[in-house]
């Protein structure tokens, strides 16, 4: 079958698979809990995993370990510039899309200009960028502005809010890297750099404008994220340096390069919270946690990539 040749399909099952196992803990009396607290806290994973997703199309050796500290850095500026008042929401949002773009371009600006490997220069901006927060927090948190906080919990028709900030920015992802020139030079890049050049392809703008992209959903997220748990603490974004390079994989991107895959991510977002979220219900320890979960997605890993046949 067609279907079954997709990357994206066996994260989602093996989330359908998670989400069944774990209901039937409860006897179904936790559906819509459950379904709800998926959609919810898997839109964060997806959100910042869009942005992670665009710099490992680039190829290999290029990854964002700023992530965590962008998130840590944008959501707690921004929500020291709203101070709790509704006035300043839009104000708080450009303040943290700011931070996204002037991380991602010091990041490209390490990587080009100093000739730094991604992974060494990202790394080292993160613990610029953590100082820089843990300078702006000084231990105080403060509470995001109400509108914004009913909005980041609240829910539409049934489906939480952070699910359609999410579904609409991957609708977006996906139109940019497949009906766009841009998406066809990213994966131009991502199959054979030299290649690129030689076609004529504006390689550095191109990198550029994607590890900026890359920063600036990271401080989104982090400004949701902020919104929707209360406050900005220093060690928020921490879950999501593994996380965002995890649903990536394990949602069929192609970690050679030059292979997107936006639906995949939301399957294996949806899978590694419900696993954990299955996990709890059955009471196993948080060692025992740690050793299955990391068994799980290997195997699911294993079974996506022989579906797909063998590399060439």
């Amino acid at each position: 079958m067609t279907l079954l040749r997709k990357p994206w399909i066996w994260s989602f099952a093996a989330a359908l698979a998670v989400w069944v196992i774990t209901l039937m803990a409860t006897a179904g009396a936790a559906t819509v809990g459950l379904t709800q607290a998926a959609l919810t806290f898997a839109a964060f994973s997806i959100i910042v995993g869009l942005g992670q997703m665009f710099v490992i199309t680039l190829g290999p050796g290029n990854i964002d370990l700023a992530v965590p500290a962008t998130m840590t850095l944008a959501g707690t500026v921004a929500l020291k510039v709203m101070g709790e008042q509704n006035r300043l929401i839009l104000p708080g949002l450009g303040i943290a899309l700011g931070i996204g773009v002037a991380i991602g371009t010091t990041n490209y600006a390490l990587i080009r200009l100093l000739r730094i490997p991604p992974i060494i220069a990202t790394l080292s901006m993160s613990f610029v960028i953590l100082s820089a927060a843990i300078a702006t927090n000084r231990g105080i948190r403060i509470k995001p502005p109400p509108d914004m906080a009913d909005f980041a919990t609240g829910t539409s028709a049934g489906i939480p809010n952070m699910a359609l900030v999410a579904l609409v920015l991957s609708l977006g992802g996906w139109v940019l890297l497949n009906r766009t020139v841009y998406g066809r030079w990213i994966a131009a890049i991502g199959q054979s750099l030299p290649a690129a050049r030689m076609a004529g392809i504006p390689v550095d703008g191109v990198r550029f404008v994607t590890y900026v992209l890359c920063a600036v959903l990271a401080s989104l997220t982090g400004y949701l994220l902020s919104c929707f748990s209360g406050g900005a603490a220093l060690n928020m974004g921490e879950e999501f340096l593994l996380m965002s390079i995890a649903v990536v994989v394990i949602g069929g991107t192609s970690v050679a390069g030059g292979d997107s895959n936006v639906p995949g991510i939301w399957g294996a977002s949806l899978f590694l919270f419900l696993v954990v979220s299955m996990l709890n219900t059955y009471g196993w320890q948080a060692g025992a946690q740690s050793i299955l979960t990391g068994v799980i997605i290997v195997a699911v890993i294993l079974v996506a990539s022989g579906r797909r046949g063998p590399a060439r």
